[in-house]
Order: structure tokens, then C-alpha cells, then sequence
């Protein structure tokens, strides 16, 4: 027993006594890892002995500025294709009357005359028998036909024409201002014992390539005009008021 305890004190004596290990101060794992400056510690090899590299990343939406200066005009493109016709607008609104122009020029005023006259007295033959005329008074252009007595109008307007005749005793006088084959205007007279004169005047909107002549028209009783080789008694005329270009 006592060998023992003799061999137990000998081995405590041997063991001599550790003391305790320093105390280590806390870290996050947000504090730096390099040692306090000053320190005299050396950096530790701690768990990150690799620094990963960092790259910036920036979001160029949201850095969008202010809207800038209008710039200069550029310079105009090529003309593009011409595009389809549109549809017709509606009428605008009618002007007011503008104001009178020059006199024109008086080389270019148009003319247009005649009268004709008939020395024999006419007997109708026919119904309807077109009155033809031997005297020329006056006939600008040839535009009056002496052989079908017929005024063939060249510039389109409005014309004024007169017809004269003379009654025959106890015959009728019955007759028509004709346009194409329009009656216009008609002379007449009833039979009686005293012969007289009779008169027709009308004004005429004509166009191009109208006629104007006399028509004489027998019904039951005879149909006659008198005249004789001294003196005219039978006349018919016509000229031109205004042209319808004139009025443009």
C-alpha cells in the first residue's frame, strides 16, 4: 500500500503545471481581417487566404437624364414616290365678285352681221317653204346662204335678228323666225282689202353651227308677201350682241 502511494506522488511531481491560453477577442464576420495598424501582428491565414475579385455592374436604365436641347435641322431627304390620288373634297364656299380687269384687246373682238332683202313677191307653193332672198346689204363672211336663206352661225352668243314684210290683199301672211327646226317667233296678218307692213324682232342665245331663217306656212287660204323691183319691202337681219367667249 504504502508502495502505492509512493509510485502516485512520484508521477504528480513530474507533471508540472499548463498555465491557461490566452483569451482570443471576438470577430464578425464583417470586420477586416488585416491586423489593427500598429499592432505588430502579422496578417493571419485565417479562413480567407483568397480575396475573390469584385465587378461593378451598373444598371444604365435608372442613370436616364434630363431630356436634352432640340438639335439642328438635318438635311431634307429624297423626294419619296408620289402616292395615289385622293378623293375629291367637298365644294368650298363661292367667292366674292373680284374686280373688273382691262379693256381688252379690240384686235380680238368678234363680228357677225348681215341683211338681206327680197324684191319679188312669194306665193307659197308648200306647206312649209323656207323665204329666200336676192339683195345683199350686207353679209360679213358669207355667214347668210343666199341660195338656202339660211344664217349659219360661226362664233357661238347672242344675236339679234328683225324680219320686215308687207302684206298682199285679202291673202294671209303667215310666217316663222326658225331656229334649227324650232319656231321661234312667227309675223302674221289676217286678209283684208289694205296691204300692210309687219314687224318681228327677237334676240337668240345661238351655238355653233345654228340656223336662223324665215319659214313661210300655208294653211287653207293662200300665203303671200309683196314687194316689187323698186322698192324693198321684204328685209331681214341679224348680228352679233355679245360672243360667249367674250363673257369668260
Amino acid at each position: 500500500m504504502l508502495g502505492v502511494l509512493f509510485l502516485l506522488l512520484s508521477f504528480l511531481s513530474l507533471v508540472a503545471p499548463v498555465p491557461p491560453p490566452p483569451p482570443v477577442p471576438c470577430r464578425r464576420c464583417c470586420d477586416h481581417l488585416e491586423p489593427a495598424e500598429g499592432s505588430g501582428d502579422q496578417p493571419s491565414a485565417g479562413l480567407f487566404s483568397h480575396v475573390p475579385e469584385v465587378r461593378t455592374h451598373i444598371n444604365m436604365s435608372i442613370l436616364k437624364g434630363d431630356k436634352g436641347d432640340r438639335g439642328d435641322r438635318g438635311t431634307p431627304g429624297k423626294a419619296g414616290l408620289e402616292g395615289p390620288p385622293g378623293s375629291r373634297g367637298p365644294a368650298g364656299a363661292k367667292g366674292g365678285k373680284g374686280q373688273a380687269g382691262p379693256p381688252g384687246d379690240p384686235c380680238k373682238a368678234q363680228y357677225s352681221a348681215f341683211s338681206v332683202g327680197r324684191r319679188k313677191s312669194l306665193h307659197s307653193l308648200d306647206s312649209y317653204q323656207a323665204l329666200i332672198f336676192d339683195t345683199v346689204f350686207v353679209n360679213l363672211d358669207s355667214q347668210f346662204n343666199m341660195f338656202d336663206g339660211k344664217f349659219f352661225c360661226t362664233i357661238p352668243g347672242i344675236y339679234f335678228f328683225n324680219l320686215n314684210v308687207h302684206t298682199w290683199n285679202f291673202k294671209e301672211t303667215y310666217l316663222h323666225i326658225m331656229q334649227n327646226e324650232a319656231e321661234r317667233a312667227i309675223v302674221y296678218a289676217q286678209p283684208s282689202d289694205r296691204s300692210i307692213m309687219q314687224s318681228q324682232s327677237l334676240m337668240l342665245q345661238l351655238e355653233l353651227d345654228d340656223e336662223v331663217w324665215v319659214r313661210l306656212y300655208k294653211r287653207e287660204r293662200e300665203n303671200a308677201i309683196y314687194s316689187d323691183d323698186v322698192d324693198v319691202y321684204i328685209t331681214f337681219n341679224g348680228h352679233l350682241v355679245r360672243g360667249s367667249a367674250e363673257g369668260k
